[in-house]
């Protein structure tokens, strides 16, 4: 089987829990290797994401590894299949990757939860406030790639609306309701679409004002995607270079510690929805 060009997300995902159910067992590169009936490189290959794994093998290095918690095991069986031609995948080679492993996280979430301290929620946001954020990149945008940014964020948002619906949490910054990004008619608007949007019944929208102090994070904007079991839940940070995806154990658990404090100093949804209301009716 020939090695991959470009790896997804997904596909790194799956090799690294392959490379830690290998490792927490005590096996060795060379005794997976002789396991599978493959060579020591497959099996980095297969650890890296670069190569992909058959089911068959997936589950002889899972029984060899005594791995039997069966909604992990099925969960990583879905991760090895075939990907099938989504919807993201039309901006293959046209936008940078990790935008499409982003959609494709999202999609996989049974629940998602999000910090934001500058900037609104991106399946929260209108397309005059994403198209005013997208012109401020630097080095700009040319035209056609800040319309395929635009198509794709929206194109994101229907997510919350499709049957099976994820549910979304977004502890949501002052600052953030603040920001004037487009004009002060921009951000009315967009802070009205975020009250309407809050009234969703799988959309929670908690407000953290500024006399609530100080808060956990550097101030980037953080998701933590629930997955098929918590030992596939993902944390996606935002940066300027693009987004970052985190998966260590110590590292999901310090994020679901970091965001159970958030949601307790913010507002509850009715005061954040009142908070909202009152910061709009001001521009």
């Amino acid at each position: 089987m020939t090695a991959r060009t470009a790896t997804t997300e997904r596909q790194k995902r799956l090799g690294y829990e392959l490379r830690r159910m290998r490792t927490a067992a005590g096996l060795s590169a060379e005794q997976a290797a002789a396991l599978l009936g493959v060579d020591r490189g497959a099996i980095s290959a297969m650890e890296s994401g670069t190569r992909a794994v058959s089911v068959e093998r997936l589950h002889t290095l899972a029984d060899a590894c005594a791995v039997t918690d069966e909604v992990y095991v099925s969960a990583l069986t879905q991760m090895a299949q075939p990907a099938r031609r989504q919807w993201w995948s039309r901006y293959r080679g046209q936008l940078p990757q990790s935008f499409l492993d982003i959609a494709e996280m999202e999609a996989a979430s049974p629940r998602m939860r999000g910090a934001y301290s500058v900037h609104m929620p991106g399946l929260l946001q209108t397309s005059d406030h994403a198209l005013a954020l997208f012109r401020l990149v630097i080095p700009a945008l040319p035209d056609h790639e800040i319309a395929l940014r635009l198509a794709l964020r929206v194109e994101r948002q229907h997510i919350l609306d499709q049957e099976g619906a994820p549910e979304l949490v977004a502890v949501v910054h002052e600052a953030a309701l603040r920001m004037q990004f487009g004009g002060r008619a921009v951000l009315r608007a967009q802070l009205n679409h975020l009250i309407s949007r809050s009234e969703q019944d799988n959309v929670t929208v908690l407000v953290l004002p500024f006399e609530a102090g100080g808060f956990p994070g550097a101030g980037q904007t953080v998701i933590y995607a629930e997955g098929a079991t918590p030992q596939l839940d993902t944390v996606q940070i935002d940066n300027s270079h693009g987004p970052d995806f985190i998966h260590a154990p110590d590292q999901l658990a310090k994020y679901r510690a970091h965001f159970e404090l958030l949601e307790s100093l913010a507002l509850p949804p009715n005061a954040s929805r009142d908070f909202i209301r009152t910061l709009a009716n001001q521009l």
